[in-house]
């Protein structure tokens, strides 16, 4: 209860006993009535639907009861009042009696054939009567009918004004008293001056004005009340235990005749009967209209109007009337956020208004409206906040208001206020039935925060606002399929990761597990996990971006931002995160990898020898060759990632794509400037953006593959082809014991010649003069998947030794081994000769077999062979040993910069940081792969750095 917001009591106890002793005793009479009541209400469910009437459909002896919005029939001698909201006696007869809601009228008798002012008396008049029936003073003077003690007159006076000095009289605006001229109206606070005054009218006259303006001021409250009874809320809550006898109005129990309805129950805990126990009567399609309408109240309990609810009776921020009507559109989430200025709002907002809200589920004749529940966060039960907790703990009520200037005035209405409430932020929820297929939701909800503004400086100062209507569903299903799938495909990822770390551990020779294998695994296992969540979010993004968009009748709703958002962005985190160790330890697999190139190539004859007599040296101008093309295709891919983002960006920004993933259920790419633009969400953001870009780098891989490299060119295969023109095998190990080899021995014996006998080489390959290059005879197989023995790894390794010292500490170095130039030129043809040898069959204890792989081993990628006393060459036209490359690993660049351009667009909110972000990434990767590659291949291949341009 905020502590501003109070009333002075008045001077004398009499009318607060006297208030004490009529509410204790109207307790008594009507406890049990209370008590079935209560336990009726607590027993059932009930829907709280009511007619629609509005003033201008009561007929001419009907008035608008402002308690119970209906119609009411007048009695008899009674006529409607010029408002149409109370009947009023006709001519010539008085109020005899009033419960408040209905009076009693009757006539006058002869002798005083008048009516006085206020209804309740008859009186003989000194001069004519008016047209209501009243008596008549001559201009100048006012009518007297009650002498100084407040006893009726028997006959009423007529008594002029004194208009000259000291006097400076003059008849008031209503003829009944004088005034000075001229006079300064001082009043008292709003509080003190009417709280307890309204409480004692509603109580025991049933003035029905008197009721409303107290039930304001509980709103104005906050609806906020403790033990304490003598505040609004409490005072509102006596005289609706106190009435409980008349009854409930509408047959809402909730709702007591003659009072405003302002709570659910006189309890907290209700709300989730009243919020998800019985949906609506009617559904709801998508880019339907919600019908809202509400009964408009201003602080002294008078009824204004009905009001339809748009433009800014329930939102502050100016914008246009198209753009505030969006927020009443089925399925779009709005939201709309503002500051504005203190100054304006104390010019522009006098008075408070009060609304009670209502959907209009009107259907031709039938005309019905359904309350909206209040969840005010600012209300206090007992001194605790206790709508801001769990939903069972809620207590909702009824009727707000945005602006309050009124209460808190000090001193008098006209002084500048201490301090103003303004509703900061309103919130509409819908939430939809679990199941439905027909749009079917639970009675909205309607959430206010006020804030408090203390005045110092208003022409400076500001507040800022908010406006927003959301859509929700119970996320729980989903969830739970998610999860499924979840613990499904992480299983089958454990068991597919363990298969990969066997196969590893089988390629590098070694049966032991060690502390690597088991960092091994968990590599392998952030890979394959990796690809669980990121095909899981985006089939999860897909699915609402299609099923949210396409539906007419409402089935699925968005997931809302924050909580039911917050595990699906944390999916895509973990997706991100993963990918990005399996990028990495395969980024460094490849700058580790072992090549070598093996020159067939032999010195010439005697034609060929040197002026001295000895045979002419072997070229290395081919090796050289063959090492740069090496190193050129070391990052080429199956897409082009410029066209990549390009096109990804045009197709969002440019053609609009971009407008699918905002919080409506519009399909429209292209929308008019001055039309609302919702929220984005952030699950449809991404399955858009993941799916666009998965698109489009599927459709230039399936180009690439099936035109580019078939009709334009395929760097793979020329490379192979290069290898066999240059007379150079390939032998790379990614592995200790497994590798790859392309054998590039040329058929034609030599290729370092003139190019006259090259071209004369290529026509006899190309009229099959010559043999085929194959590694066996008369086959094409260049390439093949290859599992070492460990004996040919050791000569391997220490054939290298040497230089491995050389790089290491210099207490390791022999100072006799020569110059570092010799070591290399030394080690280079010493490599070259052994694995010349090997491939030539020339080592019996290093041999080696040729053989075709299972069509399981393809596919789990293991090879059930070991080879224990010889080599195991397995044919490979799939040219495999692009795994070492960029190029054999487009699935993984291309999903890793999937999750990288969508984590970027989910944190910054902008595809085109993401893209130019992305495009950075994908240069500093290039980069790296390109230089710490060229070193690796100039260490590995004993080719001089310098001559890898």
């Amino acid at each position: 209860c905020s502590p501003w917001i109070t009333a002075t009591r008045p001077n004398s106890r009499a009318v607060e006993v006297s208030f004490s002793t009529m509410a204790t005793g109207m307790l008594l009479v009507c406890g049990l009535a209370l008590f079935l009541t209560i336990k009726s209400n607590l027993l059932h469910s009930q829907q709280f639907t009511i007619s629609f009437q509005r003033p201008s459909d009561c007929s001419v002896e009907q008035f608008y009861d402002i308690s119970s919005q209906s119609c009411v029939k007048c009695g008899p001698n009674q006529s409607t009042s010029a408002t149409g909201l109370s009947c009023e006696c006709v001519t010539g007869f008085r109020v005899l009696a009033t419960n408040g809601a209905s009076i009693t009228c009757q006539q006058c008798p002869l002798e005083k054939p008048a009516v006085t002012e206020d209804g309740y008396g008859c009186i003989l008049c000194p001069g004519s009567l008016t047209e209501q029936g009243t008596c008549q003073c001559p201009s100048g003077s006012i009518l007297v009918e009650r002498d100084v003690q407040g006893n009726p007159l028997e006959e009423a006076r007529c008594e002029v004004c004194n208009g000259a000095e000291p006097a400076l009289s003059a008849p008031n605006s209503y003829g009944d008293r004088y005034q000075t001229q001229p006079s300064l109206p001082v009043q008292s606070a709003w509080f003190s001056t009417n709280l307890y005054s309204s409480a004692a009218a509603c109580l025991v006259y049933t003035n029905l004005t008197a009721c409303q303006a107290l039930g304001n001021m509980c709103v104005m409250n906050m609806h906020s009340f403790s033990s304490v009874a003598n505040d609004a809320c409490g005072l509102y809550n006596t005289i609706f235990r106190a009435t409980a006898a008349l009854g409930s109005t509408q047959d809402i129990s909730y709702w007591r005749a003659n009072l405003p309805w302002l709570y659910y129950g006189d309890q907290p805990g209700l709300a989730n009967r009243v919020l998800q126990t019985e949906p609506l009567p009617t559904g709801f399609s998508f880019k339907g209209h919600i019908n809202l309408v509400a009964a408009v109240y201003n602080t002294r309990g008078d009824f204004l109007q009905w009001e339809k609810v748009g433009g800014n009776n329930l939102q502050l921020c100016p914008d246009t009337a198209r753009r505030q009507e969006a927020a009443y559109t089925f399925g779009t989430a709005y939201q709309e956020t503002c500051v504005l200025s203190v100054a304006d709002l104390l010019r522009v907002y006098a008075e408070p208004l009060f609304y009670d809200v209502f959907v209009d589920l009107s259907r031709g004749e039938d005309r019905r409206l359904l309350p909206l529940p209040t969840r005010n966060l600012n209300q206090e039960y007992n001194r605790k906040f206790i709508n801001q907790g769990n939903l069972n703990d809620w207590y909702l009520s009824r009727r707000v208001l945005l602006v309050d200037t009124l209460s808190g005035r000090e001193k008098s209405l006209g002084s500048l206020p201490k301090v103003i409430r303004i509703a900061s932020s309103i919130r509409i929820g819908f939430q939809l039935v679990p199941g439905t297929q027909k749009g079917q939701v639970f009675p909205p909800l309607l959430s206010v925060t006020y804030s408090d503004v203390l005045i110092t400086a208003p022409n400076t100062q500001t507040v800022s606002v908010s406006f927003a209507v959301y859509y929700e569903m119970d996320q729980t299903e989903a969830h739970m399929k998610t999860d499924i799938a979840l613990g499904v495909l992480g299983g089958v990822s454990v068991l597919y990761s363990l298969v990969k770390t066997a196969s590893w551990k089988r390629r590098i020779g070694s049966p032991l597990i060690d502390i690597e294998t088991v960092l091994k695994f968990l590599l392998f296992y952030a890979g394959d996990l990796a690809n669980v969540f990121f095909f899981i979010t985006v089939g999860t993004g897909l699915y609402w971006l299609i099923f949210y968009k396409a539906q007419h009748f409402v089935s699925v709703l968005l997931p809302l931002p924050g909580l039911q958002e917050e595990r699906f962005i944390a999916y895509v985190g973990c997706a991100f995160a993963l990918k990005t160790v399996q990028f990495l330890h395969k980024l460094i697999q490849q700058l580790s990898v072992d090549i070598f190139f093996i020159d067939w190539e032999r010195p010439r004859g005697k034609a060929n020898k040197t002026i001295q007599g000895t045979p002419s040296p072997v070229s290395i101008w081919r090796t050289y060759f063959v090492a740069n093309e090496w190193n050129e295709i070391q990052t080429i891919r199956k897409i082009s990632p410029t066209f990549q983002i390009m096109a990804v960006l045009f197709l969002l920004e440019v053609v609009g794509f971009s407008s699918l993933a905002l919080r409506d259920p519009w399909s429209d790419l292209q929308r008019p400037p001055q039309s609302y633009a919702p929220p984005y969400s952030l699950t449809l953001r991404y399955g858009l953006a993941a799916t666009l870009w998965l698109c489009i780098g599927l459709l230039q891989i399936i180009f690439f593959t099936a035109f580019h490299e078939r009709f334009v060119e395929d760097k793979i295969c020329q490379f192979v082809d290069l290898c066999s023109i240059s007379n150079i095998s390939v032998l790379l190990l990614s592995h200790r014991c497994f590798g790859y080899y392309i054998h590039g021995r040329s058929v034609h014996g030599h290729a370092d010649t003139n190019m006259e006998e090259m071209n004369i080489n290529l026509k006899r390959e190309a009229e099959s003069l010559c043999g085929q290059r194959g590694l066996l005879p008369n086959t094409d197989t260049q390439t093949f998947q290859i599992s070492i023995t460990s004996r040919l790894r050791l000569q391997y390794d220490r054939i290298l030794e040497p230089l491995s010292r050389r790089n290491g500490p210099s207490r390791l170095v022999d100072a006799a081994s020569g110059h570092p130039f010799d070591q290399s030129t030394k080690a280079y043809h010493t490599m070259n000769r052994f694995l010349g040898s090997v491939i030539d069959h020339a080592h019996r204890d290093m041999e080696y077999v040729v053989r075709d792989k299972l069509f399981f081993e393809r596919v789990i990628g293991m090879e059930f062979l070991e080879p224990m006393d010889k080599s195991i060459f397995y044919n490979d036209e799939s040219h495999s040993f692009s795994d070492v490359l960029f190029y054999g690993n487009e699935a993984t660049l291309l999903i890793f910069d999937t999750l990288f351009f969508c984590v970027v667009d989910l944190g910054a909110q902008s595809f085109i940081l993401a893209g130019v972000l992305t495009y950075v990434q994908q240069m500093i990767f290039r980069l790296i792969r390109n230089g710490i590659g060229r070193r690796n291949l100039a260490n590995k291949t004993l080719v001089d750095q310098r001559f890898l341009i």
